[in-house]
C-alpha cells in the first residue's frame, strides 16, 4: 500500500495541511503537537486526522469531538425494531476512530496471516470474533507502542456514525417499503444485500463517507464494539456508557453487505458470541480514553 503523499519515515510526522479548530470546536492537534506515533497529520474538510503505520500499512484515525446527541431511533422510524428505544447520551472525552474498518493489510501486517473469506488487501478484515480483535489490540501496540487504541463503544459507534445527523443514515432516511429492498438513501453510503457486485465484502471506502469523513460506517461489514448486549437501557439521560457488566454476545453495528436495508442504519443493533466469528464481521479502531 503507497504511503501518504509528503509522509516522511515513522516518528517524523508529515503536517499535509495546517491544522486549525474544526469547525470551530477544540481538537487535540489544535497547538500543532500530534501523537509520537504519528506518520502524517493534518486537516480537511473533514476536521482533523492522524495516521499511523505499520509496516508499508497506513492508517488513518478522524477526530470526533465530545457531545451529546440521542442514540436510538423514534417509533415513526421506518425500519425500526424494538431494541432501538431513543435516549439521549453525553460523552464527555472526544475520541480517534479509524476513517474506515481495519483493512486485510492492516490485519495481516500486525498479525502475520489473513483469516478472511473474501480475501483483498483493500477489503474489510471478516471471519474475526471478538476474542480475535483483542488479540490484535495487543499486538498493534508491540508494533505501535502509544496508540492505546481498542473498539468503540456502542454509543462512541453510534455517535461516530451519525456525525451528527438524527435521520436512520446521515443521507436520509429509509422509505416506507423500502425496509426489505432497495433504498435509495443507502445507495451511496453503504454495501448491503442489494447493491454489493459480487457475494461478499467490497474494497473500503468505495462510498460516500459520513459528515466526519468516516466510510463504511454502514454496510460492508458489521463492526464490534466493547460493549455487552443489552436489550434495554432504563436512564433519560446516560454519560459515557459502556454497557451491562457481563452478558451472552458483544455488540455489532452498522450492518453488512448481506444485510437488509433495515438493519443498515445508523440505530440498528445486533449481537454475538465473542467467540464466534463471521464473514460479515468485521471491527474498527478507536484510541481515546475509556470510563
Amino acid at each position: 500500500m503507497p504511503h501518504p503523499t509528503g509522509m516522511s519515515h515513522p516518528g517524523q510526522p508529515t503536517q499535509t495541511k495546517s491544522p486549525r479548530a474544526a469547525r470551530g470546536r477544540w481538537h487535540p492537534l489544535v497547538q500543532g503537537i500530534p501523537d509520537p506515533w504519528a506518520v502524517e497529520w493534518g486537516h480537511d474538510e473533514f476536521g482533523v486526522y492522524q495516521t499511523f503505520q505499520v509496516g508499508e500499512v497506513v492508517q488513518r484515525l478522524r477526530w470526533v469531538p465530545a457531545g451529546t446527541f440521542f442514540m436510538g431511533s423514534p417509533e415513526s422510524e421506518v425500519g425500526r425494531w424494538d431494541d432501538e428505544q431513543l435516549y439521549q447520551v453525553t460523552l464527555t472525552h472526544g475520541f480517534w476512530m479509524g476513517e474506515t474498518p481495519c483493512t486485510q493489510a492492516l490485519w495481516e501486517a500486525v498479525m502475520g496471516h489473513n483469516p478472511s473469506q473474501f480475501k483483498h488487501a483493500d477489503r474489510p478484515v471478516e471471519t474475526v470474533s471478538w476474542k480475535d480483535c483483542q488479540n490484535f489490540l495487543e499486538a498493534l501496540e508491540r508494533r505501535v507502542p502509544g496508540l492505546h487504541a481498542r473498539l468503540p463503544t456502542e454509543a462512541e459507534w453510534e455517535y461516530a456514525c451519525r456525525g451528527g445527523t438524527t435521520a436512520a443514515t446521515w443521507a436520509g432516511d429509509l422509505k416506507p417499503g423500502e425496509e426489505w429492498g432497495r433504498a435509495a438513501a443507502l445507495e451511496d453510503i453503504a454495501w448491503y444485500d442489494k447493491n454489493s457486485q459480487v457475494n461478499g465484502t467490497q474494497p473500503v471506502k468505495g462510498k460516500r463517507p459520513n459528515p466526519l469523513g468516516l466510510f463504511d460506517m454502514l454496510g460492508n461489514v458489521l463492526e464490534w464494539c466493547s460493549d455487552w448486549f443489552a436489550e434495554q437501557y432504563d436512564l433519560d439521560t446516560v454519560v459515557d456508557p459502556t454497557g451491562p457488566p457481563s452478558g451472552a454476545g458483544r455488540v455489532l453495528r452498522g450492518g453488512s453487505w448481506g444485510s437488509i436495508a433495515r438493519d443498515v442504519r445508523a440505530a440498528d443493533r445486533n449481537a454475538l458470541d465473542p467467540a464466534v466469528g463471521d464473514d460479515g464481521v468485521g471491527f474498527r479502531l478507536v484510541r481515546g480514553p475509556l470510563k
